[in-house]
C-alpha cells in the first residue's frame, strides 16, 4: 500500500475540491460549518447531487454502481467533502445494509432494494440495540414468528429497539430479530428488513441533555413482515451482524470529519482574546495542537489501511475495532481543545443559559455557539457500534487470544 498520493491523486482532489464548492449548496454549507442542525432534506438534498453526478456510493463495487476508487482516491473523497461543510453520507443504508445484502441476500432482494438506497429514495436506520441488550447483543428479546397468522408467508415480529439513530427520517430498518431460543444466544437471530410504514412500527423520540433529537425507540406490536424480507438464512443473522459490524467500526475513520474539526480549534486560537493575544501564539497551546495532529496522522493511515484490506477483499477484522477507539477517543480530545479555545463562550450547553442578548440570539462569538452542544453530542461514539470497553475485549480476543 502506498500512501504517497500520485499526480492522479493530487489531480482527483482538485477536481473533488471544485465539485464540492460549486455543487454544495450555500444554506447546508452554513450549518455544517456553524454547527447548525442539518435536517432530512438537507441530506437527502447533498445525496442526490453526489448520485446524480456518478459519486452516490463511493465504497461500492462498480457492478452495483460504485465508483471503482482506490483507497486513497476515497480518503481524499471524504477529506475534501468534510473540509467543505458537506454533510456525511448517512451510513446506515450506503455503508452497512447494503453491504450485507450485496453479500448475503438473492437476487431480488439486491434489485429491490441496492437501486433505491443508491439514488437515496429509501432512508434506513438500524434496529440492533435494546433496552437490556446493547453491549451484549446477543441477549436480544425483539422476537419474530413465521406462520402465526396461519399462511406462513410473514413473520409477526413483537418487541423494542432503542438508541435507535435517525429512527423518525428512516423508511426502512435492518432489524435483528429472535426467531429461535434453542441453542446458544447467537445461533437463534435472524436478520430482518422492516417497512417503518407497517402497522404496528412506533417511534418514540429521545432527546438528550442539550435537547437534540437524533435517537429513538421503535416499538413493533405485531408487526406483518413478509417472509422475503428475510436475509439469507434463518437463525443464521449473528454472522450477518458482525460482518456489518465490521463496516460500521471502518466507517467511524471520518478523517475528514476530524481534520476540520481540528482546523476550527486552530481558527478559534487564532481569534484576538481579551487580553490581545491571540493563545495560538502560546507554544504550550501549540504542542496540543501537534499532539492531536500526530494522532490525525496514525488514524489516517489506519483508515487507508482498513480500505485498501476491503480491496483486496479482506473482512474487518480487529483493526476496524481499533481504529474505532482511535477515533472515537480523538473526537472528544479535539472537542475538549476546541471548548478551552473558545474560553467562557463554550461553557454553556443549555439554550436558557448561553450568553444571550435582548433580542434572545447568541451574543459571543458565531464560532462558539455550537461547541458545547456539538462536544457533549460526539460522546454518544465511542458507544455505537459497541461500546469501546467492548472493542477492547475484541481486540485481546481476536489479537492476543485471551
Amino acid at each position: 500500500m502506498d500512501l504517497n498520493p500520485s499526480a492522479a491523486d493530487r489531480a482527483f482532489r482538485d477536481e473533488v475540491r471544485s465539485f464540492v464548492r460549486a455543487s454544495l449548496p450555500a444554506s447546508i454549507r452554513d450549518k455544517m460549518l456553524h454547527q447548525k442542525k442539518v435536517s432530512r432534506e438537507d441530506t437527502v438534498r447533498w445525496h442526490k447531487i453526489l448520485y446524480a453526478h456518478g459519486w452516490g456510493a463511493p465504497s461500492w463495487p462498480v457492478e452495483y454502481g460504485g465508483t471503482g476508487w482506490t483507497a486513497m482516491q476515497r480518503l481524499i473523497f471524504d477529506d475534501e467533502c468534510a473540509l467543505g461543510g458537506a454533510p456525511r453520507l448517512v451510513p446506515f443504508g450506503h455503508n452497512m445494509v447494503a453491504p450485507v445484502i450485496m453479500k448475503f441476500g438473492n437476487a431480488w432482494q439486491k434489485e429491490r432494494f441496492l437501486p433505491r438506497i443508491l439514488a437515496m429514495e429509501e432512508f434506513w436506520c438500524q434496529g440492533y440495540s435494546e433496552p437490556g441488550s446493547g453491549s451484549d447483543l446477543a441477549s436480544l428479546s425483539t422476537t419474530a414468528v413465521r406462520g402465526q397468522d396461519g399462511d406462513g408467508a410473514h413473520y409477526i415480529v413483537n418487541g423494542q429497539k432503542t438508541w435507535t439513530t435517525l429512527a423518525h427520517w428512516a423508511d426502512w430498518i435492518f432489524c435483528l430479530v429472535r426467531t429461535s431460543r434453542e441453542g446458544k444466544q447467537q445461533e437463534g437471530i435472524s436478520f430482518l428488513l422492516i417497512d417503518m410504514r407497517t402497522p404496528g412500527v412506533t417511534v418514540r423520540p429521545i432527546h438528550n441533555m442539550h435537547d437534540i433529537h437524533h435517537v429513538n425507540e421503535v416499538w413493533l406490536d405485531n408487526v406483518r413482515v413478509p417472509a422475503e424480507n428475510l436475509v439469507g438464512e434463518e437463525n443464521q443473522g449473528w454472522t450477518y451482524a458482525k460482518y456489518l459490524l465490521g463496516h460500521e467500526r471502518s466507517g467511524f475513520a471520518q478523517i475528514g470529519f476530524h481534520k476540520r474539526e481540528l482546523q476550527r480549534v486552530k481558527d478559534i486560537a487564532r481569534q484576538e482574546m481579551a487580553h490581545g493575544k491571540p493563545l495560538f501564539d502560546d507554544p504550550r497551546f501549540r504542542a496540543r495542537i501537534a499532539q492531536l495532529e500526530i494522532r490525525l496522522q496514525a488514524l489516517e493511515i489506519m483508515g487507508l489501511k482498513l480500505i485498501w484490506d476491503q480491496e483486496q477483499g479482506k473482512p474487518p477484522g480487529p483493526d476496524a475495532s481499533i481504529t474505532k477507539i482511535f477515533s472515537t477517543d480523538l473526537v472528544q480530545a479535539i472537542g475538549e481543545l476546541a471548548l478551552e479555545a473558545a474560553g467562557p463562550y463554550a461553557q454553556p450547553y443549555q439554550p436558557e443559559a448561553q450568553y444571550l442578548d435582548f433580542a434572545g440570539e447568541f451574543a459571543g462569538p458565531p464560532y462558539a455557539a455550537g461547541l458545547a452542544a456539538t462536544h457533549f453530542d460526539n460522546h454518544k461514539f465511542t458507544i455505537f457500534a459497541g461500546s469501546n470497553e467492548i472493542q477492547r475485549n475484541i481486540i485481546s480476543k481476536m489479537i492476543l487470544g485471551l
